[in-house]
Parts: C-alpha cells; sequence; structure tokens
C-alpha cells in the first residue's frame, strides 16, 4: 500500500515517513505542491496526506485536483495547521476523509492511517515514536559550543529532538581545543536531519559563534523561527520551547527569557552575581530606553524576518551582543515599534552552571563595553538620521 506525503515542513515528513515505512507502507514524499501532484500522476497512491499551508500552490489545490482534474476517490488526509472552519469545512465538502489539526502525537496519525488502509502484514512493532509530538511550526536553535566537552548534557538534547519534531539543532564549535568536535559529531550520529554541526576553525567568542549559526539556518527556508540557547542548558529545552510557543501565537518577533526571580520559579544566582547584573542592567535600560529587566539571559527566539536585520553585521562586543541586537531592531524599525515587537518572557528555571567562561572580572569588563556600544550606535543613527535627511531631500527636489 502507497502512501503519498505532502508538507513544505521536512522536518515534519521525516519521523512520519520513517513510523509509517516501519508499519509496512511504501511512503512517498514531498515538499512541494507541484512537485507532489506529478508524483501522485506517477505513482497512483492509495492515500494522500497534505498539509494545507504551504507556499505558491496551498495544500487545498492538491485536493481540487484529486477531486476535479483526476476524478479520483483516493482517500485524503489533511494534516494541517490551518484551524480556519471555512478551510475545513470546504475540505470535507471536497472529500477528504480526515482533517487533523497540528500539534498532534505521531501515534493518532499512524492509528488513523491503519483505520483507512488497513494493517499491513509485516509491520513493525515500535514504541520509539510513541511521545512524538508533530509541531506546525518548525525552529531552528543555535547553541555555542567553546570547550563543552564535559558539560555537554548530550542525553538531554538527542531526548528532545526524538520526541519534539520541527527542531533542527544547530551545535556552532567556536575553535574548542579540546574534544568539544567530536563529541557533537557523536550527538549528530543518526540524526543528521535534525542536528547540523558548523565548525568554526578559529575561536572566534560566543557572539560570533551565535552569529554565524543564525545566518547559517536561515539558509533553511523551512524554518519558521530561528533562536538560540547556552550549551550548559542553564535555560532548559522545555523553557525554550514555551518561548516558542509564545512568538507562535502572538505578533512579537523576538522573545527573550528573563531570570526574574519569583514564586514558583527555580533561578538560582549567586549573590555577587546578582549585584553586578543589577548594575549593568541599569545601565543597558538607559542605552536602549526600554525597561528590560533582563537582556542577557541566553535564551531567545526570533522570527525569521528579523534574523538578518540583527544578525548580519558583526558585533562589536563578544560577550554582551545581546544589547546590540535590541538597540539594531530599535534603529531598524523605530523605538516605538521596537518595544511592540520585543518580549520579554520570565523562566520557570534558569540554574548557574559551573564551568561558566564569564568571570566576575569579565562582568566588569561588560561596563566599559557598554560604553563602546552606546558610542557606536549613537553614531550609526546619527548616520541613518543624515541619509533620511538627504533621501528626502532628492524626493523633494531641493
Amino acid at each position: 500500500m502507497k502512501i503519498l506525503a505532502i508538507d513544505d515542513q521536512r522536518l515534519v515528513l521525516i519521523p512520519l515517513e520513517n513510523r509509517l515505512k516501519e508499519l509496512g507502507y511504501d511512503v512517498y514524499t514531498e515538499t512541494d505542491a507541484k512537485r507532489g501532484i506529478a508524483l501522485y500522476d506517477r505513482i497512483k497512491p492509495d492515500l494522500v496526506i497534505v498539509d494545507i499551508n504551504m507556499p505558491g500552490l496551498p495544500g487545498i489545490e492538491v485536493v481540487k485536483y484529486i477531486r476535479f482534474f483526476d476524478k479520483s476517490d483516493t482517500p485524503i488526509m489533511v494534516l494541517s495547521g490551518n484551524t480556519d472552519n471555512n478551510i475545513i469545512e470546504q475540505g470535507f465538502e471536497l472529500g477528504v476523509k480526515e482533517y487533523m489539526k497540528k500539534p498532534l502525537s505521531l501515534a493518532e496519525v499512524c492509528t488513523r492511517v491503519k483505520r483507512i488502509l488497513g494493517t499491513p502484514n509485516d509491520q513493525k512493532k515500535s514504541r520509539k515514536y510513541d511521545e512524538v509530538i508533530i509541531q506546525k511550526r518548525c525552529v531552528g536553535v543555535v547553541i555555542p559550543c567553546y570547550n563543552e566537552e564535559n558539560r555537554l548534557l548530550s542525553e538531554e538534547f538527542t531526548n528532545f529532538i526524538d520526541k519534539n519534531t520541527g527542531y533542527h539543532l544547530c551545535f556552532v564549535n567556536d575553535g574548542s581545543k579540546d574534544k568539544t568536535l567530536e563529541v557533537l559529531h557523536s550527538i549528530r550520529k543518526g540524526r543528521e536531519d535534525f542536528i547540523t554541526v558548523y565548525d568554526c576553525e578559529k575561536n572566534g567568542g560566543k557572539a560570533e559563534a551565535v552569529r554565524q549559526g543564525m545566518l547559517h539556518m536561515l539558509k533553511d527556508k523551512g524554518l519558521d523561527y530561528i533562536g538560540f540557547l547556552d550549551a550548559d542548558l542553564s535555560t532548559d529545552l522545555r523553557d525554550f520551547d514555551d518561548l516558542v510557543s509564545t512568538i507562535e501565537n502572538s505578533n512579537y518577533k523576538i522573545v527573550s527569557g528573563s531570570r526574574i526571580s519569583r514564586m514558583g520559579a527555580n533561578i538560582t544566582k549567586g549573590a555577587a552575581r546578582k549585584i553586578i547584573s543589577m548594575t549593568i542592567n541599569f545601565i543597558i535600560r538607559k542605552i536602549l530606553s526600554m525597561d528590560f529587566k533582563d537582556t542577557q539571559c541566553g535564551a531567545k527566539i526570533f522570527h525569521r524576518d528579523v534574523v538578518e536585520i540583527s544578525f548580519r553585521d558583526k558585533f562589536v562586543s563578544k560577550w554582551i551582543f545581546d544589547v546590540e541586537i535590541f538597540r539594531r531592531v530599535a534603529l531598524y524599525y523605530g523605538l516605538k515599534n521596537a518595544k511592540q515587537m520585543l518580549c520579554e518572557q520570565p523562566l520557570k528555571r534558569w540554574i548557574h552552571a559551573d564551568g561558566s567562561k564569564l568571570s566576575m572580572k569579565d562582568s566588569f569588563k561588560i561596563i566599559m563595553q557598554l560604553g563602546q556600544i552606546a558610542l557606536h550606535y549613537n553614531k550609526r543613527k546619527k548616520t541613518m538620521g543624515r541619509v533620511n535627511v538627504c533621501n528626502n531631500q532628492v524626493l523633494l527636489g531641493t
């Protein structure tokens, strides 16, 4: 029995394809609707699984092609994040057998497939996919690594990837001198579709490692959101997923984690570190003209639309590049708009990990770097202002 699955997000198709093949079905996949129709004509499948929200040709047009052009009654299952009642009603009017809303469990999808097609005789029993969730968005996560051989929590990363489709992790090796690169390749083994190792031969600092990783992930057109996270998982992946849920269900373009101590949250910092952080955050609020509580949390998620604006140019600072990101967004969109685009979300958990690369001595250097950032972007603001004045004069003919 042949199944054709069409979805523009490859990260969604991979676990679906693997599990259905394991059950004994012949599975064909395509990420482009037009090519999917051509593949349908060639293989004449027994079941079509299609997403609705696809760029170019939407999935509903694939359904129409099968019903009106091919005049076929081939069973069709819609697997989509589109919850528009009009679309759902239209799908059933066209004879869609099932309309399943993402996110949902892979096990449920497979159960419904077996109900439609029956169970192949040579199916394999497996609990590997029992907890896998098919998401309605795809997320890239950049994880900078420098000499992390002994701190990388490999199982936490791999367990998360195995259970959460729609995530692609990009580990950036920032010129490590230990066996970090070797450890990263071992994490990636067997999960090449979901994990990338980006190797920087020379150490350029966290800011440059994150920047390179973000721009690398931006090349993947299937990713809706791209963010970064510290390798020590001081912010864990569950909290990061909460940040993703916020940006997915709002109009925010950037959602940043915040390590605010409060009831019900496990936020652990040393006393001296708290004092330095409070001082730095006070200066940052003055520079940004924004009421940020914590700009330096190493967990942030971005809509892909703002990644190039935020990361295209090299940063002035190796450590406090987060401040530069917010400054760049404010300069590009205007302060008023930037405030509406940015969201600071309190974390449920943040634990300061032993072996942090940032010492207390470095914290004092940060204050000096903040002055450099303020000077650099104030000059940039004046330059942009002069360019805008010149452009307006040309437009007015003066």
